[in-house]
């Protein structure tokens, strides 16, 4: 346990309490302060600084000042408005690296009602990465953030979900990571692509047939339904599914029932729906081309996945990941000029083609390293990406604007101060002064000093 004098802890016993819980737990006062903490949050957190009496920010996001100031919900300052529990998604500097964490606030108030105090607990989430090279879903962006917040929200429930977004950003892989995260995920996944399921065949895939059923029935054939038993059914790509045919599906879902094709006794169907799409299933209501009632059944947790030019700043760490998995063999890398290149286009193909330009790239380079000249000529002059992130999406002042950037761009950038002068253009040292300048301080970043 660690701690500092307070002379109004809220409860007796405090420090039994917080050494009870096995995630990371610790007391904040309103200013943000560690008055005391277990020991689970101690290994996380504490380095060669003991971390009673510091701020929350600076132990856990090495961040100079609060993090709703630097573009990311705070769940203290949101408990202190609202007097209610709150609860947020994080990427947190933790011995293991940087580290999704799902962060937990109860405010605590004293004898005079007032908030005094703040309880934290933090848990990692599972199935996610926010370091290179490291399977499934990668990203902290503050989009990509948002999606996994939802998702963690969701997962233990039995809420349908729909995950909505463009070709190739990923719906199966959330899919999965919901699936991993709840109650069922020792039991199957089973993905339906629903726009290679033809009239013919959608009855028969999806609830199996019975021997004899038709002309080549020959066997009794276990449908998709039946083999997600006690785990999820992922229906991909669910717009593509035929008017005529979404009634049938609607019958699965209200009814939880189906019949084997040829087959007279009804089965009963166990599983989690989860359901993806690119189409816009709103306007195919309006349209008549999807049912309304279906929509509705499939659609009572929608999820966004962001495209990539939505989050840009997961560039970098994408690109480090994906070279990992398609040479693993090879250290390769991008130089700044083919990383501007790649920061600069619109991925209309997402993260998919994300991995086929850098595919393309490995093949083409000998060295170690990427450069222009690898990369195909849409990436150099092609669609450009909007990376402002939305709240500079305004007309500013440029010096304005560009401060506002700087001290953006330095609280989210994932690799040193050097590493963003390069993305940026400048030299270390003017990116310091430049810093010191948007803060009206020497002391721009918070542990750091130019060479």
């Amino acid at each position: 346990m660690n701690s500092i004098a307070s002379p109004s802890l809220p409860l007796p016993g405090l420090e039994a309490v917080l050494d009870s819980f096995p995630e990371p737990m610790v007391l904040l006062d309103r200013d943000y302060r560690v008055v005391a903490a277990n020991e689970t949050y101690l290994r996380d957190y504490q380095d060669d600084v003991p971390v009673a009496g510091r701020c929350c920010y600076e132990v856990s996001h090495h961040y100079d000042r609060p993090c709703d100031q630097v573009g990311e919900d705070c769940p203290l300052s949101e408990s202190l408005r609202s007097g209610q529990m709150h609860r947020v998604l994080h990427v947190h500097h933790t011995p293991r690296g940087h580290e999704h964490i799902e962060v937990e606030t109860l405010p605590i108030r004293g004898g005079s009602g007032e908030v005094e105090f703040f309880l934290e607990l933090h848990r990692r989430v599972r199935g996610f990465a926010a370091e290179p090279g490291s399977p499934g879903l990668v990203g902290r962006s503050q989009a990509f953030n948002r999606m996994l917040e939802l998702i963690q929200r969701v997962a233990s429930s039995e809420t349908a979900v729909l995950l909505q977004g463009e070709s190739g950003t990923g719906k199966e892989l959330a899919a999965k990571a919901v699936h991993l995260a709840s109650p069922r995920s020792q039991g199957p996944f089973v993905p339906v692509e629903c726009s290679g399921l033809t009239e013919s065949l959608f009855e028969s895939e999806l609830f199996g047939h019975v021997r004899g059923a038709f002309t080549g029935a020959h066997s009794q054939k276990v449908g998709l339904v039946e083999s997600a038993r006690g785990g999820t059914l992922f229906l991909d790509e669910v717009g593509d599914v035929p008017l005529g045919l979404q009634v049938k599906l609607l019958r699965l879902l209200e009814t939880r029932t189906y019949r084997r094709v040829g087959d007279v006794e009804t089965q009963n169907a166990d599983f989690r729906l989860i359901c993806a799409t690119h189409r816009g299933l709103k306007a195919m209501v309006g349209e008549g081309s999807f049912r309304r009632d279906l929509f509705y059944r499939i659609s009572t947790f929608p999820i966004h996945l962001p495209a990539l030019r939505e989050r840009h700043e997961d560039l970098p760490l994408l690109v480090h990941t994906l070279l990992r998995r398609i040479a693993p063999a090879r250290r390769l890398r991008l130089d700044p000029a083919a990383m501007n290149c790649l920061l600069r286009y619109a991925f209309p193909g997402n993260i998919r083609e994300l991995r086929n330009i850098l595919e393309r790239a490995t093949l083409l380079s000998d060295g170690e390293v990427i450069r222009p000249e690898h990369l195909p000529e849409v990436c150099d002059g092609g669609e450009t990406a909007e990376v402002l992130p939305p709240r500079f999406r305004q007309i500013l002042p440029l010096e304005d604007l560009e401060q506002a950037y700087l001290r953006w761009a330095s609280a989210r950038f994932p690799g040193s101060k050097k590493e963003l002068a390069e993305q940026l253009g400048l030299s270390e040292r003017t990116l310091y002064r430049k810093l010191a300048e948007a803060d009206g301080s020497a002391g721009a970043v918070a542990g750091d000093s130019p060479p």
